[in-house]
């Protein structure tokens, strides 16, 4: 059966409630949202089964709660950032910039209450180094997780179950997983393409610290809410009047996140989040692809967190109304809470705007009902049998936050901003001019001219040019996700020469002898220390133009790479190692390379690893560059290219989109 991918699935539809006096209920344990009624007049008895459900499966699962006195604080807002974000860290300098990033989280979105610094994905496999190796192997982040709690952000690592083809550690995951939570100090892990950790995890987790939080991807399982203080609500569908999330009625101490990675829009999310008390997921680089927020989706976000920071206690109150106080038309909502005997309202607008009316509830004499998004004053009239009418100007898709108050209230502008996408261009660095006036030793010469290129490569969820794969679909399925995309590009190229193999490591060592090049970040830098005969690795893309610079000469880029292997013209050294080519493209945030060629190694066991194997000259491979000399691999190497007379003054005159020329 075909899956229409911009429609929900069946699993990530909401759950109807049945609404009979003796239904049975134990149905709505997998539910991720309950589905709430169109009709008003059943609001009351969907509320009384939703009671009914809670108590009955907290008396079933014997549930205490007790995991969720050790968490302290709120964590509404989640950032899942790349760990090498042009944000988060300076590749020039090779220093990490927590302070920087922090400021525009809270210039853009109002801050963050936790980071998840994700590492690996789509880079693993490369070589034999594990998930636990990219983490272990950056001697300052446990001053980076330092840095972001001294500013009250906690962190999470990322754990990725599906790793079992790179080298393996002597003991098991979770005891790798625990080791590394307690050697960088941070506050729990996020478990990728897993809804729980096995209790296992949960429990060498405890032996190291009490307290750190267990995230799973999508819904969690009822069993594992007792122990699993937040999860994401990845790809939950919502009735048409807003519903409840189940993991978060069951105990309102749990957060979840609200994402969905590929939407251009995120109100719907946000509004979800809002009345249901839940925090939201920020993800602007989706495994290297720029999925960023528009500007009406983060000042709506910066207006929700204010609320947050000031009403926590509220949001997780036992004292929890769904779709309260209604004015009985319209498609404004709202959730009521009360702490301490004060209630808050968290109000959305689903339909267009609204001038009237937002709440229907009891009289306060002597006291007004003030908007804590914008501070206005409400409009109040009666409504009879001592309640009033609520409410006034509400924008499409507006929120609120409406508590009775005899104090003063900030003022704040209301939350809008340009809701189009905010797209940018995954743009290619210049390709330097290196000019010869005859054909170099050990170089071949090519060409010039047009060529009609099909590349080939697997999308998975990285795309190759910073093409955002799945545009506000829901969850991309196999074989959609993994499968072979075919680009096809018209590219006219100077004439050029090009090595017939790679430069080598006694080459390298010349090149080391004669300058004393040292790189900024000198960690896995080997190169010129194996074989004389064998091809350089242990460089990255800054030793390989460095050595290029030196003699004269530059990297092949992708286009021209691939035209003289396609002619039979390169030849391959031993061990096979992918090549790097003059193809870097950057969008500002994340930065990528064009490998081809292919290696010796390859990770088997899962279609989420890098590819490798030896492969043909038109696949191409878009390796995220990591800072701390990170990209440094046993499986990278390269060779020189250079201009040759008569080739022009352009390398590619028709190419990628946003190149820079």
């Amino acid at each position: 059966m075909s899956v229409n991918p911009y429609v929900p699935r069946p699993i990530d539809l909401p759950t109807t409630v049945p609404l009979g006096a003796h239904a049975d209920l134990t149905t709505l344990d997998e539910a991720k949202i309950f589905a709430a009624p169109d009709d008003p007049a059943d609001w009351p008895a969907w509320r009384d089964q939703l009671t009914r459900w809670r108590a009955d499966a907290r008396t079933r699962l014997a549930y205490t709660g007790r995991h969720y006195d050790e968490i302290t604080g709120d964590c509404f807002t989640v950032c899942l950032a790349w760990l090498w974000d042009d944000t988060l860290y300076d590749h020039d300098r090779g220093v990490f910039t927590v302070e920087s990033f922090l400021e525009a989280a809270r210039r853009d979105f109002g801050g963050f209450d936790g980071v998840v610094l994700w590492h690996a994905y789509p880079v693993i496999g490369l070589d034999e180094r594990n998930q636990f190796d990219f983490y272990r192997d950056v001697p300052e982040l446990p001053e980076v997780v330092r840095a972001f709690q001294a500013h009250g952000v906690r962190v999470f690592v990322d754990y990725n179950p599906w790793d079992t083809g790179t080298r393996r550690e002597p003991g098991s995951d979770a005891e790798e997983v625990a080791a590394l939570a307690g050697t960088l100090g941070v506050d729990g892990a996020f478990l990728d393409t897993l809804k729980e950790g096995a209790g296992e995890l949960r429990k060498a987790l405890d032996a190291v610290r009490p307290g750190m939080v267990l995230e799973g991807e999508s819904r969690v399982p009822l069993a594992r809410v007792e122990d699993h203080a937040m999860s994401w609500a990845q790809w939950f569908a919502d009735s048409e009047v807003p519903g409840v999330l189940r993991a978060k009625w069951f105990e309102r101490r749990h957060i979840l996140h609200h994402t969905r990675r590929w939407h251009r829009s995120h109100l719907d999310e946000l509004h979800s989040a809002w009345l249901n008390g839940c925090g939201v997921l920020v993800w602007e680089s989706v495994f290297g692809v720029w999925v960023g927020w528009n500007d009406r989706d983060k000042a709506v976000l910066r207006a929700m967190r204010r609320v947050q920071a000031s009403h926590a206690a509220w949001l997780r109150a036992e004292d929890w109304v769904p779709l309260a106080d209604h004015p009985g038309s319209g498609q404004v909502y709202a959730s009521r809470w009360t702490h301490d005997g004060e209630p808050l309202w968290t109000v959305a607008n689903r339909g267009d705007e609204h001038d009237g009316p937002w709440l229907v509830t009891d009289a306060r004499p002597g006291r007004r009902f003030v908007d804590l998004v914008t501070g206005v004053e409400l409009t109040v009239s009666e409504a009879g049998e001592g309640r009033v009418a609520v409410g006034g100007r509400l924008p499409a898709g507006a929120i609120a936050a409406v508590i009775v108050t005899d104090a003063p209230v900030d003022r704040h502008e209301p939350p809008t901003g340009d809701p189009s996408f905010p797209a940018r261009a995954a743009v290619r660095t210049r390709t330097p001019w290196a000019p010869v006036a005859a054909l170099p030793d050990g170089m071949v010469a090519v060409d010039g001219g047009r060529h009609d290129l099909t590349v080939r490569h697997r999308v998975r969820e990285t795309g190759l040019y910073g093409e955002a794969p799945y545009v506000d679909e829901w969850k991309p399925l196999p074989p959609r996700l993994h499968h072979t995309g075919t680009l096809r590009r018209p590219v006219r190229l100077g004439r050029f020469a090009i090595d017939t193999h790679e430069v080598t490591h006694g080459q390298y060592a010349a090149f080391l002898a004669a300058t004393g090049y040292r790189p900024v970040r000198p960690e896995r830098f080997t190169a010129g220390q194996g074989p004389t005969d064998a091809p350089v690795t242990g460089v990255d893309l800054t030793d390989a133009r460095a050595y290029a610079d030196w003699a004269g000469l530059r990297l092949p880029t992708e286009d021209e790479w691939q035209v003289a292997a396609a002619a039979g013209l390169l030849a391959r050294r031993e061990p096979l190692v992918w090549n790097l080519t003059e193809s870097e493209h950057s969008d500002g945030r994340t930065r990528f390379v064009i490998l081809k060629g292919g290696c010796a190694y390859r990770a088997e066991g899962s279609d989420w690893y890098l590819d490798g194997g030896p492969q043909p000259p038109e696949v191409s491979v878009k390796l995220l560059l990591l800072g701390a000399g990170l990209t440094r691999s046993d499986s990278i190497g390269f060779r020189c290219a250079a201009d040759l007379p008569d080739s022009g003054t352009a390398h590619a005159l028709v190419d990628l989109p946003g190149e820079a020329r």
